[in-house]
């Protein structure tokens, strides 16, 4: 069993910046993508970004050269940097990894229950 669990979203005003994190515990022999996504209200959850294990990430046009993903290996947690956020950044950010649990055992599909980020105007 793999547990993810999200801390650091909250409050801020528009042109702030907010730090979140995702550590994964559980059962864990590797975890190759990790990577956040948002779900604002009325609309589809959407990738924000994705990052591998040795470092390549992605971003979504709309937070490129504003949020910065990272992840430090040796303590299953990811980042999510996010600075000069707007109120259109407003969500519930998840994240999820893809984690294998053994060397032999296939890698499953695992999210966090989501930290809710509000940017005001």
């Amino acid at each position: 069993q793999v547990q993810l669990v999200e801390s650091g979203g909250g409050l801020v005003q528009a042109g702030g910046s907010l730090r979140l994190s995702c550590a994964a515990s559980g059962s864990i022999f590797s975890i190759n993508v990790m990577g956040w996504y948002r779900q604002a209200p009325g609309k589809q959850r959407e990738l924000v970004a994705t990052i591998t294990s040795v470092g390549s990430t992605n971003y979504v046009d709309s937070v490129k050269g504003r949020f910065t993903i990272s992840r430090d290996n040796a303590k299953n947690t990811m980042y999510l940097q996010m600075n000069s956020l707007k109120p259109e950044d407003t969500a519930v950010y998840y994240c999820n990894a893809d984690v294998r649990a053994t060397r032999w055992s296939m890698a499953y599909d695992y999210w966090g229950q989501g930290t809710q980020v509000t940017v005001s105007s």
